[in-house]
């Protein structure tokens, strides 16, 4: 059985094609800068190494899709797209409508359209590449995975808002989280490393990448998560200020020019380290603080500190944990910023090991002093493989 998966975000699409009767990547590929002139696509035959980049406008997702499908073909992946068991399609904002991934209907659609105001760049996206992957190919069933349904086992006290109750009920305001799919899978990856019972484990998971987020796991179930209404609470980001006093926001539209579009703009577009280092690469943020770039350092602290504090706060509420796990790009590669983040954790039972913590390795691993009473876990994250399982699971029942 071959399953497609589809990662839509706001500006590009990362794909990938699975084998899964055994799990393995045979295809996967990324279309970068979607709307833009200088938009491109890359491609590669995991099977064979064949591999394609090309240069060329892509004007939207519709027509991304279609230049996905054509370069499966030019690689060598596919033969026919009556290969395809199913497409997975990770969708962002699924609110609490779903509490599952589901088999895509029109009345599916219609739902994840009306939840676009949760989440407009990311759910808009989404619903381009389901819709053309529908006209291309009817006959092939396409599936939704939401990123919020892990953060659906949250109780009431860790998703509402003390705002009026009528908010909540008229317009759906409360806390969905995202990056759910990410969590659960390194999660159940940590319980095997572990050799404990998925449904058992009790666990502080930090998928830190461009954006960020952390998710407090209690007995393998999401109770709490840094992320709100939308991707923008929680913690300091690439580009997102993650939390601010909510005050700011009508300071700013009592005292500057500024309209609500471009306030949105810049908590999301033109924050985090990105407004305080002028770069939102921690690679880049690393070389500008051995320099003495005393910006870039700040920006360090302060990436850091937003971490600690939600450690010590998820800490409090799972209270007895088994690990903490570092997953996505800044948390799997970054050594320096783990051993930062865990720096004076101690007195908790967080004890890292240094010379573990630097050793390069794309396995799930244990980078934690062997008496440490806590594990620190790098475990790699997969979305594209969870979906791809979820995808599977829905077309079968």
């Amino acid at each position: 059985m071959k399953i497609l998966v589809i990662n839509s975000g706001s500006s590009s699409i990362k794909f990938k094609l699975f084998d899964m009767s055994d799990e393995s990547v045979i295809c996967k590929g990324l279309i970068e800068q979607i709307g833009q002139a200088n938009s491109g696509v890359k491609i590669t035959n995991v099977k064979t190494g064949a591999n394609v980049e090309r240069s060329m406008p892509i004007t939207n997702h519709g027509f991304g899709i279609d230049m996905m499908n054509f370069l499966l073909f030019e690689v060598g992946s596919l033969q026919s797209l009556a290969d395809i068991a199913a497409v997975g399609h990770r969708v962002v904002q699924g609110a609490d409508v779903f509490k599952s991934a589901v088999l895509v209907d029109a009345d599916v659609l219609r739902k994840i359209e009306a939840l676009i105001p949760l989440a407009p760049l990311h759910n808009l996206a989404s619903i381009s590449g389901i819709r053309e992957c529908q006209r291309v190919s009817p006959q092939i069933p396409n599936v939704a995975v939401f990123d919020t349904v892990f953060h659906q086992s949250m109780p009431p006290e860790a998703y509402m808002y003390a705002l009026p109750w009528e908010l909540y009920e008229n317009h759906k305001i409360r806390r969905y989280g995202a990056h759910g799919t990410s969590h659960e899978y390194v999660s159940k990856q940590a319980a095997k490393l572990l050799g404990k019972d998925e449904n058992e484990l009790n666990a502080i998971s930090l998928h830190i990448g461009s954006g960020a987020s952390v998710c407090a796991i209690k007995g393998g179930k999401c109770v709490d998560t840094s992320m709100g209404l939308t991707p923008l609470e929680g913690l300091m980001m690439g580009t997102r200020s993650g939390d601010i006093d909510p005050a700011i926001v009508p300071f700013l539209l009592e005292y500057t020019r500024y309209t609500p579009a471009e306030i949105d703009a810049i908590m999301n577009k033109k924050s985090g380290l990105m407004a305080i280092a002028g770069t939102n690469d921690m690679r880049d943020i690393h070389q500008k603080v051995s320099e003495g770039d005393t910006k870039a350092s700040l920006a360090l602290a302060m990436h850091v500190r937003r971490a600690k504090k939600y450690i010590g706060a998820y800490h409090a509420i799972i209270g007895q944990i088994d690990c903490i796990i570092f997953t996505a790009g800044i948390g799997e590669n970054d050594a320096k910023w783990r051993a930062a983040v865990c720096e004076g954790l101690e007195i908790f039972g967080i004890e890292i090991d240094k010379a573990k913590n630097e050793q390069n390795s794309h396995e799930n691993r244990d980078i934690s002093k062997d008496d440490s009473k806590i594990k620190i876990l790098v475990i790699p994250t997969d979305e594209e493989l969870a979906i791809a399982q979820k995808t599977k699971e829905a077309i079968e029942k």
